[in-house]
């Protein structure tokens, strides 16, 4: 079924050192099942994306600033990783803010390997189930959620996955997850 997301519009929240698969491949699979996406980040012009954390991997052209952004405009939110673009997102107020509001409205909200780092920031993740890349699950446990090992942990509105390696269950995952919304619900 190639519409199941048809109206859905998906904020994706990111900026330098995004890991390129990790909003690229979640980003097709959004597009492919019709829904539109829009990259907020922290400042205007392009983000620079990493491949392994290490490597330039390309770009990105963002279409909004978060602090320019409402959470109303939108019915679903993704948190790509990448060690470096997590780590600065939640040093950022608005990116911060951004998350919390997500996350009150009770909209879907999906985030991958390092993602998860943002919304502990933002108190996010207190009493949640949820998976990540293994060096940030002493914070999460830390900021009171439920940490497992698996390739993909759904818990309410919150779809978790632990790395690229994950990418195929985390796309269908969310996909799935974000079709219980109905579109235009924001």
């Amino acid at each position: 079924m190639a519409d199941e997301l048809r109206g859905l519009r998906v904020a994706i929240l990111a900026t330098d050192g995004v890991e390129r698969v990790e909003l690229e491949a979640p980003r097709g699979a959004l597009y492919g099942a019709g829904a539109r996406t829009e990259l907020l980040s922290i400042h205007d012009g392009e983000i620079a994306a990493r491949q392994f954390d290490l490597d330039p991997a390309g770009t990105f052209p963002v279409d909004r600033q978060v602090s320019d952004a409402s959470v109303d405009d939108y019915d679903a939110l993704l948190l790509p990783g990448g060690t470096m673009n997590p780590d600065q997102l939640r040093t950022d107020p608005d990116a911060v803010a951004f998350v919390r509001s997500f996350m009150e409205t009770g909209k879907p909200v999906a985030s991958i390997c390092h993602g998860p780092w943002t919304l502990a920031e933002a108190d996010c993740v207190r009493g949640k189930r949820l998976t990540s890349w293994p060096s940030i699950r002493t914070d999460l446990r830390n900021a009171g959620a439920e940490v497992v090992d698996e390739e993909v942990c759904v818990d309410g509105q919150l779809t978790t996955s632990r790395s690229p390696q994950d990418m195929p269950a985390f796309c269908a995952a969310i996909v799935e997850q974000f079709a219980a919304v109905p579109a235009g619900r924001s």
